[in-house]
């Protein structure tokens, strides 16, 4: 859809100050804010991630797969250097940016944190000389954020894909993924791998995606759990994590450092038969514990594509559980309440769970039987209401499509 370019150097008719939060489609959230049609509504998806968790920044693999559920960014362009950004679901209202002004060093702060992330995509594309300009963007989404299912990477993707669509920048979906990511690493300052902002760009429908984030090579493995009868759970505990807060970069730093004591470019270089062996010669026992994890997460990966692919979905599940105990024992990013959803999950009949995502609250994901739905999701509740914990919300997720243009 077209809009013409009508704000010019002030915009439509409300200023910044005075937006409210509109309702309704991103389509008509975008009219009601700025007075006038977006030029188009671009779509990108959380993800979760089956199997393969703190390997991406060790060169390692990967399965994610796409959420149903996604952030929707309606844009168009202005004919000055001001991007301007409002998100229905963010208390801090709109915010203006100078594009000639945008700066690492000073992201935005406070409420208005959350504009990092799309600032920062704009950022990461004219620090690489590409020729976008200013916009007016309205975001809408209904991908938890703070649950471990990359909100920020849907967002950035989305904001990327709008953004170049509407100054005509072509770019493949490998390339718009890596911008994102060097908006999230260079300007939101978090430290993440390559895998969360490529699930959102480069996932298909009913299929897992198997990346290699050595080389960025990938492939799409058929994932299809209703026709095996099964279902995945996933199961948002509501502990907000935070991977900005230092915890994420301590643990890549530990893994930079065993990788170097044993003379290695990355863990991704230490084979799995080759693992015991080597954690001896690490003096630091922390190290050996991050080091374990590594290599066993990335053996775990390939075979639980090898399941997959053999249409053996069910022998996933007790590798599933296996990174569980991994990321709770040897990585420690682990929580109580991932452990409890967990350790229910299973008791209650799963072939197998894990906490998914970064860590320290999030999500857990469950391999069930389709009919084993309500008794598991009713056992998980209560075990949380007995603790005195705030019900998890729980969900299904099928491999869904990745980024797109709606509109």
């Amino acid at each position: 859809m077209s809009g013409s370019i009508e704000p010019g150097g002030s915009g439509g008719s409300h200023a910044f100050g005075e937006a409210h939060a509109p309702g309704g489609s991103a389509q008509d959230g975008f009219r009601q804010l700025y007075g006038y049609l977006p030029e188009g509504v671009w779509a990108a998806p959380g993800r979760v991630n089956l199997i393969g968790e703190h390997t991406d920044y060790n060169d390692g693999f990967v399965l994610p797969f796409a959420l149903p559920q996604r952030t929707e960014v309606a844009a168009a362009r202005r004919t000055d250097r001001i991007l301007r950004v409002h998100s229905a679901d963010a208390p801090s209202g709109a915010v203006t940016l100078d594009l000639a002004a945008l700066d690492p060093q000073r992201p935005p702060q406070g409420a208005a944190s959350w504009a990092a992330y799309p600032a920062g995509v704009a950022w990461a594309l004219l620090e690489a000389g590409l020729p976008v300009g200013g916009a007016d963007l309205h975001v809408r989404s209904d991908v938890p954020t703070g649950a471990g299912l990359s909100s920020s990477a849907a967002l950035e993707v989305a904001t990327a894909l709008a953004l170049t669509d509407l100054y005509g920048v072509p770019l493949t979906r490998p390339e718009l993924a890596a911008l994102a990511r060097r908006a999230e690493n260079a300007y939101v300052g978090v430290p993440c791998g390559i895998m969360d902002q490529t699930a959102s760009a480069c996932a298909t429908e009913g299929h897992a995606l198997h990346l290699d984030t050595r080389s960025l090579d990938q492939h799409h493995i058929p994932f299809d759990c209703a026709a095996a009868g099964l279902r995945l759970l996933v199961i948002d505990t509501r502990v907000k994590h935070a991977l900005a807060d230092g915890a994420y970069a301590q643990r890549r730093a530990s893994c930079h450092r065993a990788a170097e004591a044993l003379g290695l470019p990355t863990l991704r270089d230490l084979g799995y038969e080759e693992l015991e062996q080597a954690l001896p010669r690490l003096a630091d026992p922390v190290g050996r514990k991050r080091v374990r994890h590594v290599v066993t997460e990335n053996e775990r990966v390939l075979r639980i594509e090898e399941l997959l692919r053999a249409g053996r979905l069910r022998e996933a599940g007790p590798l599933l559980t296996e990174g569980h105990l991994s990321l709770r024992d040897d990585y420690e990013v682990s929580c109580p309440e991932l452990d409890l959803a967990v350790s229910t999950a299973n008791a209650a009949g799963a072939y197998g769970s894990r906490m998914t995502g970064g860590g320290f609250g999030g999500s857990a994901l469950s391999l069930i039987d389709a009919d084993a739905e309500p008794a598991v999701t009713r056992a998980v509740t209560n075990a949380f209401l007995r603790a005195n914990l705030t019900p998890p919300r729980l969900t299904t997720a099928s491999p869904s499509p990745g980024a797109v243009r709606l509109l």
